[in-house]
Formats: C-alpha cells, structure tokens, sequence
C-alpha cells in the first residue's frame, strides 16, 4: 500500500531552521490505523519514526511537527495517529521545556488534527526528578470516524473507552494508563544524569490488543572504548537494558500481548570488526596524552599511496575517508556488522532493512546527505516487534493480496463485453489491469524518509502495514472492542 510514500512533501527542507548549536532531536513515531480500501474490510497501520526535529520555539518545531502530522492526516486519514518523542525538549531541556505545553495546545487544535476528537498526551517533563525525568513522551491521537477504541489500565487491570482529549504531565508514575521505567543507574555509570528509558501503553483496535513501547536505550560515549572488545561494552549495556525492558512487558503481570517496541535503540555496528573491514590494507599510529598515558586517537594510514590517512578515531570522532561505503547499495554490505539484535531473534523481529544507516546525519539544514564524523553510521532507529506482532503483520498482508486479487477477478468480470462482426460472432473480453499506482503499492513498507532533506542527526524510519479485522483476537480476549465504520 505504501502508506507514507513521498513522504518528502511534508518535511521540512532547506526552509527549516535549525540551531546553531546541535540539540538532541526530537523522536517522532507514528501508528496509523486507517480504513481498507476496498470496502472497508480490514485496516491498515503503519510505524514511521524520525529523529529529525530539534528542539525549537512552537514557531518553528510547529512549522515541520504540524507539516509531518497534516500529510499523514490528510493523504492517508488514519484512525489511530501515535507519537513518540525522545529527548523531548531536547539537550538543553531546562530551556527548551517551556516551550513545550505551548507546543502541544498549538498541535491540539491544528487543522491538520481537527478530524481527531479524542486525544491522550503523557510527557515526561519533570526534569527536577532526575530520579525519574526519562525525557519520553507519548502522544495518541484518535480519529473521529473510529468508534469505540480502548485503552487497558494498568492499575484496574482492565480496558476503559477512550473519550475526550486529556494531557498528563506532571507524576507519569501515578498515571494507570501507562508503565514508565527510567533505567537504574547502574545501568551506565559513566552518564550521570542518564535519561533513557521507556513508557508502555496498551490498546484495543479492530480486535487487536497490542503494546506500544517507546523506548530509548544507551549510546555509544566513546568511539575508542566501543572500538576496543568485539562485541563492545555498550553493546552489552544495551542488552542488559532491552532485556529488562522485554522481561517487564511479557511478564505474569498482566494477560500477555503483542507488542511493537520502536524508538531509539542506539544499535550500533560492530566497531572492531568494522574498523579491521574498512583498513584491511592500513598501519595504525595510536597517540596518547602526555600528561595521563591515556590512549586519546588512532590514526590509520594506508601502506603506500603516500601514506594517506584512511581513518581517525577519537572519543567522538569518526572520520572515514569515504562516506560512499554507508551510502552505497543503502549501505546493505555493512548488516553483517549489525549484530545486537540477534541475541533477541526468539523475542523480538524486524523487517528486511533495505535502508541506509539512520544516523548521525549533519544537522547543516544544506547537508541532507551527509553523515557527521562524530560516530560510525549505524541503524539506530528502528521499528521491533513480537513474534505475534509480526503475525498480525503477514495476516494483514495475506488479507490484503486477497482482497486485491478478488477486486481485479470482480472488475474483469464486469468489464466483459461481447462484439458482433461481419461474417459471424467474436467475443472479446476486455480485461481490467491495475492501475499504476495500484500494482506498485505496498501492502508492507520498512524504510525511511527524507534521503535528500536535512530532519537532524537521523532520519525517519517507517513501518506501514495492514491489520485484518480480528487478527488479533487469539491475543486479545476483548470480544468486538472495536468497530471501525
């Protein structure tokens, strides 16, 4: 179907502005659930997440933020429109968070979301708690024409109608609606102040219960100390993080659900294995400080060719001859070096990646295809999700191609016709084709967005697919919870 495709119409091109100085970006996910095409059996649903908007005034954040909801609102006319933030506020969030309640009553009442008459908004803006603050927030935005969705409560242990618009923003750990975890700190001594965490809601569509899981997992803080075991010690943190994460969402609880975990992973690619890849043939010169003995670069060199620098490696530092190795063939010839995942292959799945790496793209509002030298390009954005996930995915897929197929059997059939000439009778069946647009759509898309436009140091990740009426019901036991008209 290709729910988001030319999704360029709505970014922000070289007429956003962007600051000067380099904040964390915005995370912006979005689910839609919209109605089937064809007679309105089924839905369809879709995952695009972007790291791609900084943290700026209502004035200008708003320009691309009610852009990106607006095309999906009006192109597609989703039923369920979810957006997940990361960083919200950005790096500078003592700033930047007063910003922010303007920002959400001003894309509350957009005419891009006037269509939507029901609303949740939950935001982690408490940065006082450091205790708690995890800089997450969650947006849901619910289309007029759904009827009856709901929402599972967490405290009561069951599912309540959505009604109205409401925001929450101050205690998110007495909110039921939701689960909000910040990681222990222990986790990653060496970030103080670490943000990163992961809120978890629960909803009912079309008979489908599901999870939504925004999380932002820990970063790389040195290119050095990444480079140095295979896997690195980060890679390690991270697993320690999504497992504990995974562990919470499937545990006895609650009755188990599909769930689709997507935000900033931070996955990273093999850093020892990439460097020996990419110089084989290269000498390396380690410099040290002076005053500690600490190892502080690497510089490697090709062997002859005048001894040109191939690679520089420093705590925040990756600079590559080429960048053309991540950006050709989508940089597909590097996912041999994409291993964190694997260690969750029995509880976790992901599509096929036929994207280039998502990030550290430049923050240049001239530079939409250029990577920063501060890090390896790796996919660190990405859309994951449960075994049974995938299934509601390939069902709804299924679903779809027959639907296709009976509409083409329907329109030959209708489009028969019989000629009469000179000489006898002939009869000539006209047979109906799709049209362009219908043969090239995509019932399942997992891509990305913007190749060409600057959206910050990474760039948006989507996953648009169908949902089959009742596919979820195995997994659900909330018998007709949705009625999409």
């Amino acid at each position: 179907m290709g729910l988001f495709a030319g999704c360029n119409s709505f970014l922000g091109h070289s007429d956003t502005p962007l600051q000067k100085e380099p904040n964390k970006a915005w995370l912006f996910l979005f689910l839609t659930l919209t109605r089937a095409s064809r007679g309105g059996r089924g839905c369809s649903a879709g995952f695009l997440g972007t790291r791609g908007l900084p943290a700026l005034p209502p004035a200008t954040l708003g320009g691309a933020a009610f852009r990106a909801a607006g095309w999906v609102a009006h192109a597609h006319r989703p039923h369920f429109l979810a957006l997940h933030c990361q960083e919200f506020g950005g790096k500078n969030y003592e700033a930047s968070m007063s910003h922010v309640d303007k920002f959400v009553k001003e894309l509350l009442s957009s005419d891009a979301m006037k269509e939507y008459n029901r609303a949740r908004v939950y935001l982690d803006e408490n940065y006082k708690s450091q205790e708690h603050f995890t800089a997450l927030g969650s947006f849901y935005f619910l289309h007029e024409s759904l009827k009856n969705i709901y929402q599972f409560d967490f405290k009561a242990k069951k599912y309540k109608k959505v009604t109205g618009k409401e925001i929450y923003s101050d205690t998110l750990e007495s909110t039921p609606m939701l689960e909000k975890e910040k990681f222990p700190q222990d986790y990653f001594p060496e970030c103080k102040w670490s943000r990163k965490g992961f809120i978890r809601t629960r909803w009912c569509v079309a008979d489908c219960a599901f999870d939504l899981v925004n999380i932002h997992l820990f970063h790389d803080a040195s290119n050095l100390v990444a480079w140095e075991t295979s896997p690195s010690v980060y890679s390690g943190i991270r697993r320690k993080a999504l497992g504990y994460v995974l562990n919470r969402i499937s545990d006895q609880r609650f009755e188990k659900a599909s769930y689709f975990v997507f935000g900033d992973f931070n996955f990273r690619l093999d850093s020892k294995s990439v460097v020996e890849t990419l110089c084989t043939k290269a000498t390396m010169q380690t410099v040290r400080a002076a005053d500690t003995n600490e190892v502080v670069k690497l510089i490697f060199r090709e062997s002859d060719n005048d001894r040109k620098v191939t690679l520089q490696l420093e705590k925040k530092l990756f600079d590559y001859v080429n960048q053309e190795v991540f950006r050709d063939n989508n940089g597909t010839a590097l996912l041999e070096f994409d291993k964190e995942l694997s260690v969750f292959k029995d509880r976790l799945c992901e599509l096929d990646i036929s994207f280039p790496p998502s990030y550290p793209y430049s923050e240049d509002s001239s530079q939409g295809k250029q990577y920063m030298n501060t890090r390896c390009p790796a996919w660190c954005d990405r859309v994951l999700m449960s075994p049974s996930a995938k299934e509601l995915i390939l069902r709804g897929a299924l679903s779809e191609q027959t639907l296709m197929s009976e509409a083409n059997v329907s329109r030959e059939s209708g489009n028969r016709t019989s000629v009469c000439g000179a000489g006898g009778s002939a009869a000539r069946v006209l047979t109906a084709t799709p049209t362009a647009s219908e043969s090239e759509e995509k019932v399942v898309t997992y891509d990305h967005i913007g190749p060409s436009v600057c959206m910050g140091d990474h760039k948006p990740v989507f996953l648009a697919f169908r949902i089959a009426p009742g596919a979820g019901k195995p997994h659900a036991r909330v018998h007709k919870c949705c009625v999409v008209q």
